[in-house]
């Protein structure tokens, strides 16, 4: 882990809170009458007769990240982690605790959006200018993200619609437009599950980059080699707790002797 003695906050995560409310199918859901008796204060009454159940995702999480670090997001399915990173992100309330951060946290897959009915070529350019490039910054890089992100290799596929393309070439191509950027903090789920072994080894030495050159790396994966081959702090959330906070290697000799190996 870091020196954090020497380096600056990026993320405070203070206390957090995070809860779903999930619909059931109790009388009066989605209906006017509903709808005003929650505005005008009824809720609770409303989402019990309304069959409303509450899922605790996340409960008092607390953390600090620092400048340079890549801190890797861990845990069994259900335990929190894309939920903790969207609500980072600022997509997601919390219910109670704070979250504090330095610039505009950026979730992979969503500052770099993707149009289905749009080329390949279309989106690299609109993805960069949503993530705050300039047009000659997005001409500038154009070539480099399309190389890094191999969709090219079997085909001109940049130049077709991107619902012509598999699930795994997109994700590479929004890791692409993502990574062409430094980002105060970054925020990747999953990413680097999809492709091949020589797309994963570019994205963690493009991780490494961002961290010098950048800010924070947070990566959430079930893969532990990506995770030890990235990350340098690891947490592990589990039932939506911070069960462990720690050098990477401590962290998941814990966490595979929990889940009987893990991957990796």
């Amino acid at each position: 882990m870091a020196d954090t003695r020497e380096l600056a906050p990026t993320v405070i995560v203070d206390g957090v809170d995070i809860v779903y409310r999930v619909h059931g199918t109790g009388a009066g859901r989605g209906t006017a009458t509903a709808a005003l008796n929650r505005i005008i204060g009824g809720r609770k009454k409303t989402e019990a007769r309304a069959g409303v159940r509450k899922v605790h995702a996340v409960k008092k999480v607390s953390f600090t990240a620092y400048k340079g670090e890549a801190i890797g997001l861990i845990g069994t399915n259900g335990s929190g982690k894309s939920t903790l990173l969207k609500a980072v992100a600022g997509l997601l309330p919390v219910e109670h605790g704070r979250i504090f951060t330095h610039g505009q946290p950026s979730l992979l897959g969503v500052n770099a959006a993707m149009m289905n009915d749009l080329t390949g070529e279309r989106n690299v350019r609109l993805g960069g200018l949503a993530m705050g490039m300039s047009r000659e910054q997005v001409q500038e890089r154009y070539d480099d993200i399309v190389d890094f992100s191999g969709i090219n290799e079997k085909g001109d596929f940049i130049t077709l619609p991107m619902r012509t393309y598999s699930s795994g070439m997109a994700a590479r191509l929004r890791f692409s437009i993502a990574a062409a950027k430094d980002h105060d903090v970054l925020l990747i789920d999953e990413a680097l599950a999809t492709g091949d072994r020589s797309f994963q080894k570019r994205s963690e030495s493009r991780i490494r980059e961002l961290r010098k050159r950048a800010g924070t790396v947070f990566l959430v994966s079930h893969n532990n080699k990506s995770i030890r081959d990235t990350c340098d702090r690891v947490l592990w959330l589990e039932r939506g707790e911070l069960r462990m906070d720690g050098p990477t290697a401590e962290v998941l000799k814990e966490y595979e002797s929990f889940t009987g190996g893990g991957k990796g």
